[in-house]
């Protein structure tokens, strides 16, 4: 059925959902009672509107204050729901009617559940909703064959927001193909395919940053660009603009300051920043065949792809349609890149970040026990965190039910007391013959999904022992936090913020400094980004316990040596000249901590796009820019089997070996 989009605008401009539904979208009306839902004490309304096959939509009422409720409240708020009506979709509304939040769910066994949200504003077009809800517009047709299954899956179609980024790969495949074929001065077939990665590479680069405005202040600064280029060299001369203006910018603006840019450039180029980093130095392709030419059409047939997109910075998902990140770079290389027969496979993030946590933050400890060993010793102060608050390190799914309540994607609650479990379970606890319910579904009060009621129990004896280790003080080793599966990032960052001294707090700091993690297969650098996400809070802790150890000296009236704590100084001296704290963070871990180097050239220009992104994100404005770090030493194309980074220095090798 295709869906009046006029008329479905007219009902989502107005709030009338159950017109936009019934009348514009084909659903059924749904006569049920309203369901009143009491958190944290305020009394929600929730109004069911429509229901297909079963799958219902429901309203929900606006927070004690008129607005839309919170994430976490809505979180609660679609659990119980979901008791209710397992398929269903809420559309959350503040009381002034200018908020829409539409709420889905996606819910599939073994996995987690995964929160997918849509938003429209009043004043709005609304298009990149009513394009979604066009997806489940339902005909007459249709009736007699529908089940709950195809509705979900119609919905799940409509508010994925990783189908965007599947959309985006696919397209990008086929432009980048089509780019290939616009490209003349390159013979070799590998040359060319080579520069139209390299290319796109560089214009997802520039469509990110001008989006922030740092390109003269011109969010379509390309586009805008090539229109002046061709009215300046007129009708009919459509060959200009990758020599006469790209190529400029990529070499002359980006690539150099701007007192080292001749003096026509500024006219040209308009106000751009030096980037620095690499990306845009002349590359060997360039060197190697000075007579590459490219049409305007190729560039206008990108950009034309290009802004069917959001493009933004920020690594948070905003639930907009078509929303690009630059996360988006490391999917186009799992699926680019990762072919099986070449020996080639991308790491998912769960597995890189368990691995490289387990790995980087033992090494942290090794390092600070070795400078500070006081700190360390059995009874002292970094054992004592473990028994003073067990419950804080045993993450909430182990001892859901028992010390905390936890549910996927809401953050966890302290609960007061357990929650005992039904007589029926305990009595089977010391008596076989009694567990005949055990091998039942667990309520969610008590369970995880897909919990049985066997799970649960030994769950919580599992809980129980762990939490007896901790608090007898058992545990003298971070090795042992690995071995029963305790929350050792949260450990990490509780000692150094508790130090009860800057012996340990500096012990920490120069371990931090000093780590060195190389990925020798990089790939787009999803160890090293893991590597990044577990060290970032490690050095924003070591950061702020310096500044408190200043605070406190200063405060204090006690004599000290002028010299007191002058390496503290001197590290928040060096972020001081730095527009942002996380800046200062990120570049000293991508240019001290990170190095990758991988077969594959594309992957390692992918992984070092990803990291300078990661850098630019945290500026906020032109003034801010800084140069990017040069991090080809870090992040390098070789193999490592061989222990060479390039053809060259084989060449070499080989040349000394038949001398000698």
């Amino acid at each position: 059925m295709q869906a009046d989009i006029g008329q479905l605008r007219s009902y989502l401009q107005s709030f009338d959902f159950r017109s936009l539904l019934v009348e514009g979208l084909g659903w059924n009306h749904y006569e049920a009672n309203q369901y009143r839902s009491r958190l944290e004490g305020h009394e929600y309304t929730l109004e069911p509107v429509a229901e297909k096959a079963s799958f219902v939509v429901y309203v929900c009422g606006a927070d004690a204050d008129g607005s839309v409720p919170s994430y976490p409240i809505r979180r609660r708020i679609e659990r119980q729901i979901a008791k209710l009506a397992f398929e269903h979709m809420i559309i959350f509304v503040d009381a002034a009617h200018t908020l829409q939040v539409w709420q889905w769910v996606r819910r599939e066994s073994g996995k987690p559940e995964a929160c997918r949200e849509q938003q429209y504003r009043s004043g709005q077009q609304g298009d990149p909703l009513l394009q979604r809800l066009q997806t489940i517009a339902f005909s007459l047709e249709e009736e007699e064959s529908l089940g709950v299954a195809i509705v979900a899956s119609r919905v799940r179609q409509a508010m994925d927001v990783e189908k965007v980024t599947k959309q985006f790969y696919e397209q990008f495949r086929r432009e980048l193909d089509a780019f290939q074929g616009f490209i003349d001065g390159i013979t070799e077939q590998g040359g060319r395919e080579w520069y139209a990665s390299l290319m796109l590479n560089r214009m997802m680069f520039i469509y990110f940053v001008q989006k922030q405005g740092f390109l003269d202040g011109n969010t379509d600064y390309l586009r805008n660009r090539l229109c002046m280029v061709q009215q300046e060299t007129g009708a009919g001369r459509f060959q200009q603009f990758y020599r006469i203006f790209l190529l400029r910018l990529f070499h002359e603006g980006l690539g150099k300051p701007e007192s080292e840019r001749a003096p026509d450039l500024a006219k040209l180029l308009g106000k751009v920043p030096f980037l620095n980093g690499g990306l845009f130095d002349k590359h060997d392709l360039e060197r190697d065949n000075p007579d590459i030419s490219i049409p305007d059409e190729a560039f206008k047939r990108v950009f034309t792809f290009f802004e069917g997109y959001r493009w933004h910075l920020d690594e948070r998902p905003r639930g907009e349609d078509k929303e690009i990140n630059p996360d988006v770079l490391g999917y186009i290389f799992e699926k680019y890149i990762n072919q099986k027969q070449m020996g080639a496979y991308y790491t998912k993030e769960d597995i890189t970040g368990y691995i490289t946590r387990n790995t980087v933050i033992p090494f942290l400890f090794d390092a600070a026990k070795k400078e500070c060993p006081v700190a360390f010793s059995p009874g002292g102060g970094v054992w004592r965190l473990l028994q003073d608050d067990p419950d804080r390190y045993i993450y909430p799914a182990v001892a859901h039910g028992v010390a905390w309540r936890y549910s996927p994607d809401v953050d966890p609650e302290r609960l007061e007391r357990p929650i005992e479990l039904p007589e029926k379970i305990t009595a089977g606890i010391n008596d076989v013959s009694k567990r005949g319910e055990w091998n039942s579904p667990a309520a969610d009060e008590y369970a995880l999904p897909t919990e049985t009621w066997r799970e649960v129990v030994a769950r919580r004896q599992r809980y129980a022992e762990v939490r007896e280790q901790l608090t007898s003080g058992k545990i003298q080793d971070v090795n042992d936090l690995i071995t029963l599966n305790l929350d050792i990032e949260r450990f990490a960052k509780d000692v150094i913020t508790q130090s009860e001294g800057p012996e340990l707090l500096r012990a920490f700091w120069h371990g931090i400094r000093d780590v060195s993690v190389l990925d020798p297969t990089c790939g787009s650098g999803a160890f090293l980004f893991a590597a990044l996400n577990i060290l970032e809070p490690l050095y924003t802790a070591c950061l702020e316990g310096m500044q408190g150890f200043l605070d406190d000296l200063k405060r204090s009236n006690r004599p000290h040596h002028p010299k007191a704590l002058r390496d503290f100084r001197c590290v928040l001296k060096q972020v001081e000249k730095h527009h942002s704290t996380r800046y200062f963070i990120l570049k000293s871990i991508v240019l001290n901590n990170l190095y990758g180097v991988d077969i594959m050239e594309e992957a390692v220009e992918i992984c070092k796009l990803r990291l300078f992104l990661k850098l630019v994100a945290q500026l906020e404005t032109y003034d801010q820019i800084e140069p990017l770090p040069d991090i080809d030493f870090n992040i390098r194309a070789g193999n490592t089997l061989v222990g060479f980074t390039s053809l060259k220095e084989i060449q070499q090798t080989l040349s000394s070996d038949l001398i000698t």
